[in-house]
C-alpha cells in the first residue's frame, strides 16, 4: 500500500465497516520524541538548499526529508529552510 521507507511505512493499516463496505485506513503516526533521536551532525542552511537534497546527502534518499522535520520538531518544511538556520540530522530512536 505504501512505498517502503515512507514515513508511514511502519504505521499499522486498520479497517472498518461502513455502509456495507470495508474501509482501510492508516492508524496515527506518532512523531519520534527528540530525546529518542541520536544527532549525527548538523547542517547550516544556504540559499540554494532544498530538504530533499539535504536528505539525499544525509540519509542517501531524498524521500527521507520527513526525518529532518521529525529531528527538528517542525511540521512545515519551510520552517527549516531559513538561511543560516542550523538543521539537526538525526537517527530516530523508534
Amino acid at each position: 500500500m505504501l512505498e517502503p521507507g515512507s514515513r508511514y511505512d511502519s504505521v499499522e493499516v486498520a479497517q472498518m465497516q461502513q455502509n456495507g463496505q470495508t474501509i482501510r485506513y492508516l492508524r496515527r503516526r506518532f512523531v519520534p520524541q527528540i530525546a529518542t533521536q541520536t544527532t549525527l551532525t548538523e547542517h547550516i542552511v544556504t540559499e540554494t538548499d532544498r530538504l530533499d537534497q539535504i536528505a539525499a546527502l544525509s540519509y542517501g534518499d531524498p524521500l527521507q526529508a520527513y526525518r529532518l522535520l521529525d529531528a527538528n520538531a517542525v511540521l512545515h518544511p519551510r520552517e527549516l529552510l531559513t538561511v543560516r538556520r542550523r538543521i539537526r540530522i538525526a537517527l530516530s530512536g523508534l
